[in-house]
């Protein structure tokens, strides 16, 4: 433990708290930090000016990560015939309707993003109390309920990050690894930070980016130049 809490303070030493970074150089710190045994996943965390209490404040959607998450994503997807043979296809990792609905009720939940063809929504929605508080339950919004199976299953596979605001006004995500190149890691965070800007709703008032910050798994938080971070 002693040795994790040392670990910790030197990281902890080498960014300073009252500085914001520009997004480059973030980037190049919070890779010097990554330092753990494993390879870290690097995290945007933006606070945005909403309430998502209320409808009109709401911010979710999804971002295409142009050069991939770095992250392993098994896809379940609810189809039937051709479609559920696309699914396949495309690389899903499991495929199913009644057996799927009855695997996931008996607890067995061995993927990380869920999709459906419309016409399964009537099974799925059965299952809205355990998909939902996982942030699994397929939603049109972010393309995870599609006819076009393969698409879904090809842009989940590839780098699809789904975003939703949370109680304080949040938005987090991994936007890539520790070990991909300072130049990916950039174009990644500012598409995903360019998303959840268009995602922007209708009843946000005043300034709806306040503050932003860069992370990895086990490094310390980096607050960032928010300039540099989306363009004006």
């Amino acid at each position: 433990m002693a040795k994790a809490g040392k670990r910790i303070r030197a990281i902890r030493e080498k960014i300073d708290r009252n500085k914001h970074y520009e997004l480059g150089e973030a980037v190049k710190l919070v890779k010097s930090n990554a330092n753990a045994k494993f390879d870290e996943t690097v995290e945007i965390a933006m606070n945005l000016g909403v309430d998502p209490r209320h409808a009109d404040q709401m911010v979710r959607g999804v971002c295409q990560l142009p050069k991939g998450s770095g992250k392993t994503v098994r896809v379940a997807v609810f189809a039937r015939g051709d479609k559920a043979d696309e699914a396949k296809a495309a690389g899903a990792d499991i495929v199913g309707a009644e057996d799927l609905v009855e695997q996931i009720q008996n607890g067995k939940i061995d993927f990380d993003r869920c999709i459906a063809t419309p016409d399964m929504m009537p099974l799925v929605g059965r299952l809205g109390k355990i998909l939902g508080p996982r942030g699994l339950m397929p939603n049109p919004k972010v393309g995870t309920v599609t006819p076009d199976v393969a698409a879904a299953v090809k842009a989940a596979k590839g780098g699809a990050v789904e975003f939703r605001v949370e109680k304080a006004g949040i938005v987090h995500a991994g936007v890539g690894k520790a070990s991909f190149s300072d130049e990916d890691l950039i174009e990644n965070i500012k598409a995903f930070a360019d998303a959840v800007m268009k995602a922007k709703p209708s009843g946000a008032k005043g300034t709806y980016l306040k503050r932003a910050a860069l992370s990895s798994t086990q490094g310390g938080g980096v607050k960032l130049d928010l300039s540099s971070l989306v363009d004006s």
